[in-house]
């Protein structure tokens, strides 16, 4: 990818939506040549940036990506936008509420989520 795609980028989302306080983005080499990094300065953007090629930056989002890919997209061929937005909405309620986790121990997330809340204590 070519650095003036997302100069391009940026200087539409900051006519579109504002100048943010601070920009992260990883190193790949766009968002690290000197005519990305002139812009978030001429603009007074802080910047952020992760470690190269550092694999947790992501792998939270990835897997939930392909759960959503192999599970749900894949498997319905969604003809419209709306059928999309439709479909991942009722599979990410399904992800949270119903479907067991490994890393839970079987649990959803949601039970493994109010798991970890103190418990109210009953009125006497």
């Amino acid at each position: 990818m070519e650095a003036d795609f997302c100069v391009a980028a940026l200087e539409e989302a900051i006519a579109r939506h504002g100048k943010p306080e601070i920009m992260n983005t990883d190193q790949d080499s766009q968002f690290s040549s000197l005519e990305f990094i002139d812009t978030l300065r001429h603009h007074g953007i802080a910047i952020s940036m992760d470690g190269r090629g550092c694999w947790r930056d992501n792998v939270f989002v990835e897997r939930l990506w392909k759960s959503i890919k192999y599970e749900d997209v894949y498997l319905k061929a969604y003809e419209t936008v709306s059928a999309v937005r439709a479909g991942l909405a009722a599979y990410i309620d399904f992800y949270n509420t119903r479907r067991p986790h490994s890393a839970h121990g079987g649990r959803t997330p949601e039970e493994a989520y109010y798991a970890t809340l103190p418990t109210s204590r009953l009125a006497a």
